[in-house]
């Protein structure tokens, strides 16, 4: 609203938030048109909805006011009521979707007023990336983890239990500690089974795909599947899990061990600058991360240190097998592996890496 109010003043911009009481009496597609209409002048006009999904059959207005050519229109919703899918079903071509992240590291250190510093980059590692939390952060470390877990709840309660009508909680939550606990692990939904089986929880592999499906609609989580490189080949078993929020995943869990975090930064920033993201496979050889755009691909490795000639050879080796001449990555928080080796890769700090601009 701001950038076309600094563009064009003599825009009319109609603002609807059906979570303020002035708008509590627009409940359904006909009161939110009449509305629109009212205040609709002979052009420049702009329509912003906010929370749409809480007006009933919003897309009947949307539809009708689209057709007429009288406004452009921008709305926002929350994922427990409008996922792509339905959107898709509702406006049919006729709508371009933003999938809003949370905050990348660059954004992380603008909403903090915070410097690139390593200080910095542990405090975005744990804390994660949504951003109510640059009004909290000064409570310290228990008013950011009381939030993160309200969060947490409100997501699994609203916009998985009540909305897919989930009855076995206690599963669900087993189920999201397990990920949580195995992030960046390479498993398979028999895997889960098993080790449920083990909790004395008995959960049939179809019904854990399930639950994985449901977290995955409700953006909690994304799956990362293994493709091969140089080929079209998608591998059906065993995928990676990662979590939308790193703070998310670090208060559901007790295992802080900094690779997992560091491979799940990585993955995010990979899809915040638009990738699409696999797990490569070249033989019996495993590459972290390949991002694919049109016109661009990249190979990322995630160490955590690069300490010995063993850890070398892996982490440079498995890029440097790969024969395009697209970007090959190996990132680290180890200062002194900094570098460009003679075959092309490039060593990194994440800190750095998660500024770069790809």
């Amino acid at each position: 609203m701001a950038e076309i109010r600094k563009n064009n003043p003599r825009a009319n911009i109609i603002y609807v938030n059906t979570e303020l009481a002035e708008f509590r009496s627009i409940k359904t597609d006909r009161d939110l048109y009449d509305l629109v209409k009212s205040k609709l002048k002979k052009k420049y006009n702009y329509l912003f909805v906010d929370e749409i999904q809480e007006i009933e059959q919003f897309e009947n207005a949307l539809k009708s006011l689209f057709a007429e050519k009288r406004c452009d229109i921008y709305c926002t919703g929350s994922n427990a009521h409008l996922l792509s899918g339905e959107l898709a079903t509702h406006l049919a071509g006729r709508y371009i979707q933003i999938q809003v992240h949370p905050l990348s590291y660059a954004e992380f250190l603008l909403f903090h007023k915070l410097k690139n510093t390593a200080e910095a980059l542990r405090k975005y590692l744990h804390i994660g990336g949504l951003p109510y939390l640059a009004e909290i952060s000064h409570q310290g470390a228990a008013g950011t983890g009381e939030y993160l877990r309200n969060i947490y709840e409100s997501i699994l309660l609203r916009d998985v239990v009540a909305r897919e009508n989930i009855r076995n909680i206690s599963f669900l939550e087993s189920l999201v500690a397990y990920l949580a606990d195995n992030t960046g692990n390479l498993f398979s939904a028999n895997n889960i089974s098993k080790y449920l089986k083990s909790q004395r929880i008995n959960m049939p592999v179809q019904t854990v795909l399930n639950y994985l499906a449901v977290l995955e609609k409700a953006f909690l989580i994304h799956k990362a599947r293994r493709s091969g490189i140089g080929g079209l080949k998608i591998f059906e078993i065993g995928e990676k899990y990662y979590f939308e929020d790193l703070g998310l995943r670090n208060v559901l869990t007790k295992e802080k061990d900094l690779a997992r975090i560091m491979e799940n930064a990585v993955y995010l920033f990979l899809l915040q600058r638009g990738f699409r993201v696999s797990v490569g496979k070249l033989r019996d050889l495993e590459i972290d991360f390949v991002g694919e755009k049109p016109g661009k691909k990249i190979y990322v490795q995630v160490a955590y240190r690069i300490d010995s000639k063993i850890t070398e050879r892996r982490e440079f080796g498995n890029l440097e097998k790969i024969t395009d001449q697209f970007p090959k990555y190996v990132v680290t928080l180890d200062e002194d592996a900094v570098r460009v080796n003679s075959k092309g890769v490039r060593c990194v700090l994440l800190q750095n890496f998660l500024l770069l601009n790809l």
